[in-house]
């Protein structure tokens, strides 16, 4: 694991010109920031279309995540902690566009032209991704600073047929049964003998899009096909019959250093035995924290298998891991079923954003962080440019 020198505390900044709202700090130069050695962040937004990988593309996000991008750079720039940059004019709070920086060559280079010492790679990142190939970026990578994980990691465990049966072939992980789907064989003679219900999902998925519990052939052959369209393989998986969990895994630190986990959120309120999309439902309104009182040893397990996932995997950033109970009973054993590797981010602050805390900002308020704190905690996980492009995935056997 590479570990990044702690930021220190700083001021944060959001622009290059003083603004008029008043809960904003007010903005210092870049030479004033780089003499002082300020924190100075920039949030990175997808512009860029994920790459075809295997013949499976992940699906691209309207608006490339800038809606939390905007979240996390307006909390920091209220932050005596950190500057924060911005391409032009600090936009409105209500805006989600003028906040964050493209995630393109040019984007990243225009926020370390505007003095940013971290990137915050608020996008998806891949092997062929700026961050990973800029020949430019190469004289700041021993300098500049990035909250994210190393894009030839990303690459490899985006693909959660790889990630899950990789903690399979590891074996001290539980697992749901799980089956492939390919687009070059037909799919019904692909699918004899699979047990009902059962999960069809992409292989290169975003949150629950595109995740449907089939009850029969005929439903599972009709969405197996409309995945394939798009997309070379799928899984299938064994139906998970209980209580849904979700537990955020933190990155070892200097401060801290071991993987460790944020309390457990539950999930409820499923539509058809999925919990849906949060860019649909709020997650703040069928999510909450589990208490300690609560913690009984089935929720222990999942959270040492959690922390233990993330060690096997080698991760630099907080990850979120979701996990059922096998059986729809308190003392069933939970089930590891979707590592994701960029948890959403977003949070209050903005307006119209107060029902729009994510479900790493709900674990995170139990332990009593406001929104800003956690992803203080966050930017402390930050590594050099160069050490993210040094990290390789582990390989199967």
């Amino acid at each position: 694991m590479y570990f990044s020198l702690r930021a220190s505390a700083a001021r944060v900044i959001p622009s290059a010109r003083r603004l008029s709202l008043t809960n904003f700090n007010r903005v210092y130069s870049v030479l004033s920031r780089r003499k002082h050695n300020r924190v100075c962040v920039a949030v990175l937004y997808q512009a860029l279309d994920p790459p075809l990988i295997g013949g499976v593309r992940k699906p691209k996000k309207p608006g490339g995540y800038q809606d939390s991008g905007a979240d996390i750079a307006f909390s920091l720039s209220n932050s005596t902690a950190v500057d924060v940059i911005t391409p032009g004019p600090v936009p409105g709070p209500a805006e989600d566009a003028g906040w964050c920086f493209p995630d393109t060559e040019e984007g990243i280079l225009q926020a370390v032209d505007k003095g940013a010492t971290h990137l915050w790679a608020n996008t998806i990142l891949f092997a062929s991704h700026p961050l990973q190939t800029s020949r430019i970026l190469e004289k700041y990578q021993d300098t500049i600073q990035v909250v994210g994980q190393g894009p030839l990691v990303v690459e490899k465990y985006d693909d959660k047929q790889y990630v899950n049966d990789l903690l399979r072939q590891l074996g001290n992980f539980t697992m749901p049964r799980a089956w492939y789907v390919h687009a070059r064989g037909d799919v019904a003679s692909q699918i004899v003998d699979i047990p009902y219900p059962i999960v069809a999902k992409p292989i290169r998925g975003r949150g629950s899009q595109g995740v449907k519990v089939c009850h029969g052939p005929a439903e599972l052959t009709i969405h197996a096909q409309t995945l394939l369209s798009s997309s070379s393989s799928i899984i299938l998986e064994e139906f998970l019959e209980g209580e849904e969990i979700t537990i955020t895994v933190m990155p070892p630190t200097e401060s801290r250093p071991r993987y460790w986990s944020l309390p457990v959120v539950t999930r409820f309120n499923h539509d058809r035995g999925v919990a849906p999309y949060n860019g649909v439902v709020a997650v703040t309104t069928n999510s909450r924290a589990i208490s300690e009182s609560e913690l009984d040893q089935s929720y222990q397990q999942v959270i040492v298998e959690c922390e233990e996932a993330a060690k096997a995997l080698g991760v630099a950033a907080p990850i979120r891991i979701d996990a059922r109970r096998l059986k729809d009973s308190k003392q069933s054993k939970f089930a590891l079923f979707d590592v994701n590797m960029k948890p959403n981010m977003t949070g209050p602050g903005r307006l119209g954003r107060d029902d729009q805390a994510s479900l790493t900002l709900i674990a995170a308020s139990a332990l009593g962080w406001d929104y800003q704190e956690l992803l203080r905690r966050i930017l402390d996980t930050s590594h050099l440019l160069r050490d993210l492009r040094a990290l390789r995935p582990r390989q199967a056997s």
